[in-house]
């Protein structure tokens, strides 16, 4: 017996459906791999002499900057930005110079994938740097992380506390301390100096991981709460679609549960053609038996 036309159809649709569920899969898996070869830079002016600055940031051996910072000024930090795992260059030059005339400075960064990294302007104008920060993304179970950088020269040398949790003892300008853990809190950030103690209200949820950035301000000193990761393991924090900075690109949704409706229904619709089929077959057989 030969199967009629519209069931051919259906098994050769279905068939079809097949493939593209293997199709899907590999697109999934590329992307997945895609995504797992991500990092994350930000960028930081913190020289509170030095004027406003252009930065630049190259991807090795690429001499057409990937992203432009322009009249970055003091006490300005970027969102992270996701950048694909390698190696980068990062240049500073005056505010308005031609992109093409020699950095004032620059510093590489060798970005891995699943890390985050910060490169900041730090120290006096007459010994400005840029360093290099790998900054932590993970927590101990129901704690939060935290670190200072010093960048106030009206204090030279700060101490800082959050709800009496000595973060950074004797932190001098310029200087950055190693993340602290703490239980998760609202406290106050107390800084003690030789120029005056100055206090804020910060709140470090449970698997977060904060920088915080001592600065001068108008009346003394202030400062400044940096969400680096709001969870645990997870992707830094950062504004979504705002030019220089954003989130993590995410593994588009997979279609394959949508696939799988479609090949059900068709296999369903071959077996009611086959029942259909097989009806008239059997009326005859049986008329005939009568």
């Amino acid at each position: 017996m030969k199967f009629p036309r519209f069931i051919g159809r259906l098994v050769m649709l279905a068939m079809a459906a097949l493939l593209l569920i293997g199709a899907t899969a590999a697109v999934s898996a590329s992307a997945a791999v895609s995504a797992a070869g991500t990092g994350w830079i930000r960028l930081a002016h913190l020289s509170p002499n030095t004027p406003a600055v252009d930065v630049y940031l190259y991807s090795f051996g690429d001499t057409t900057a990937q992203l432009v910072l322009h009249h970055v000024a003091y006490g300005t930090v970027s969102p992270y930005e996701p950048v694909s795992a390698g190696i980068y260059t990062v240049a500073m030059r005056a505010a308005g110079a031609s992109p093409t005339s020699a950095p004032v400075l620059s510093a590489s960064v060798n970005v891995t994938a699943g890390n985050a990294y910060t490169v900041a302007g730090l120290g006096p104008e007459s010994g400005l740097r840029l360093q290099v920060l790998h900054d932590d993304l993970t927590t101990p179970p129901g704690k939060a992380l935290v670190r200072v950088i010093q960048a106030s020269l009206k204090q030279h040398v700060v101490t800082v506390s959050y709800g009496g949790q000595v973060l950074a003892d004797s932190l001098a300008f310029g200087s950055v301390s190693s993340y602290q853990t703490v239980s998760p809190a609202t406290a106050d950030v107390h800084i003690t100096g030789n120029g005056g103690d100055a206090s804020s209200s910060v709140t470090l949820a449970a698997g977060s991981v904060h920088t915080l950035v001592v600065l001068d301000g108008t009346n003394g000193v202030t400062i400044d709460n940096l969400l680096d990761a709001a969870g645990s393991g997870a992707m830094p924090a950062g504004a979504a679609a705002t030019g220089f900075g954003g989130t993590a690109p995410r593994v588009p949704s997979s279609p394959l549960p949508w696939v799988a409706v479609i090949l059900a229904g068709m296999m369903l619709a071959a077996a009611g053609g086959l029942r259909l089929l097989h009806q008239p077959r059997r009326a005859y057989q049986a008329r005939h038996q009568a």
